[in-house]
């Protein structure tokens, strides 16, 4: 007998429900976690999301798309199984996918952290016999200090930079961490602009209920009005851009777990790294983990072979679940 969710060509399916989580591929019916583009894939003929997602999703796959949301924790049927949304903590809307067929539980967990901020619903650990798991930053050398301290770090590099005359250029993506990052900033030490893919996803924000800061699209007149007092939003993709030389002089920092990694930040030529994720560090994971009594885990997107060793050294049934995504994948339409 088949595993209630396995791996196909066209990604995880769901074969006693004929639909598929976060599908790499066109399919007929699709439930998605979230908005990114790894797990959001464009040509499906329908959607379930959560409903704190629904703009971020028309904004990201089209408005015209065939959306059906749900509330977190409300049950719907799907053929033969029983299908609900629970909160994941990565970002507005997101969710973990539990499936219930003849008594036995799934969860597929999407992409999650296990630290609360105000720009989604917290994360909620869901009981069940089969989780699958993330693990993008599954290993023991990633551990997140408190955001608190980090959000302190940005702003007085960002006070620093003003001292002497240079714009701050803060790369983040423009889903998820450009909005949390507006959201811990202090926007009273200057003026915030944002690179333009990020403006129509603040919007989708609003639209679900998240009040941000003013902050105001990056136009050569306003790079000029603000030049060496403003903090610069944009996604990693603008590092190599001509656009960005218009905001000289500038410090160029980054948000991203992966600046947990000196290396990382070298080989972006940054001036500074902030280790700020959306994903949960390692003690994140294994609390994540425990807390869903699962007996049977599968493990995707990350460190995958580290973790099913480890997992499998605990005494859980662990097991590989295929991706054709590594670790974090770079956020600009239509596929990050």
């Amino acid at each position: 007998m088949l595993p209630l969710l396995h791996t196909t060509p066209n990604g995880l399916y769901c074969p006693p429900g004929d639909f598929y989580v976060d599908p790499w591929r066109p399919v007929e019916r699709a439930v998605v976690t979230h908005g990114h583009g790894d797990h959001a894939r464009r040509g499906c003929g329908h959607y379930l999301s959560a409903e704190g997602g629904e703009a971020i999703l028309r904004v990201r796959l089209g408005a015209d798309i065939s959306l059906q949301t749900l509330p977190y924790g409300e049950v719907i049927r799907i053929g033969d199984t029983s299908v609900s949304l629970h909160p994941a903590g990565h970002l507005l809307g997101s969710s973990q996918v539990r499936v219930e067929h003849r008594g036995e539980v799934w969860v597929a967990s999407g992409d999650y952290k296990t630290t609360a901020d105000r720009t989604c619903v917290p994360f909620e650990p869901m009981r069940c016999h089969t989780f699958i798991t993330e693990s993008t930053f599954g290993l023991p050398i990633y551990r997140w200090r408190p955001q608190e301290e980090i959000f302190a770090e940005i702003n007085a590099w960002w006070r620093a930079n003003q001292e002497r005359g240079w714009t701050s250029v803060l790369l983040c993506y423009a889903l998820g961490k450009a909005q949390r990052v507006l959201a811990g900033v202090d926007p009273g030490i200057g003026p915030i602009l944002l690179h333009g893919t990020i403006p129509p996803l603040n919007a989708a924000y609003a639209a679900g209920g998240i009040e941000l800061p003013r902050a105001e699209y990056a136009t050569l007149e306003l790079a000029k009005a603000t030049r060496g007092r403003a903090l610069l939003l944009a996604p990693p993709s603008a590092i190599a851009s001509p656009w960005l030389k218009k905001f000289e002089p500038a410090s160029l920092a980054m948000a991203s777990g992966w600046m947990a990694i000196r290396g990382a930040r070298r080989r972006r030529a940054m001036d500074r790294g902030f280790v700020l994720s959306d994903h949960a560090d390692w003690p994140g994971l294994q609390e994540a983990i425990r807390a869903t009594g699962a007996e049977r885990v599968g493990v995707t997107h990350g460190y995958i072979a580290p973790m099913v060793r480890w997992l499998t050294e605990q005494g859980l049934e662990a097991f590989a679940v295929e991706t054709r995504y590594e670790g974090e994948v770079e956020d600009a339409a239509p596929s990050v």
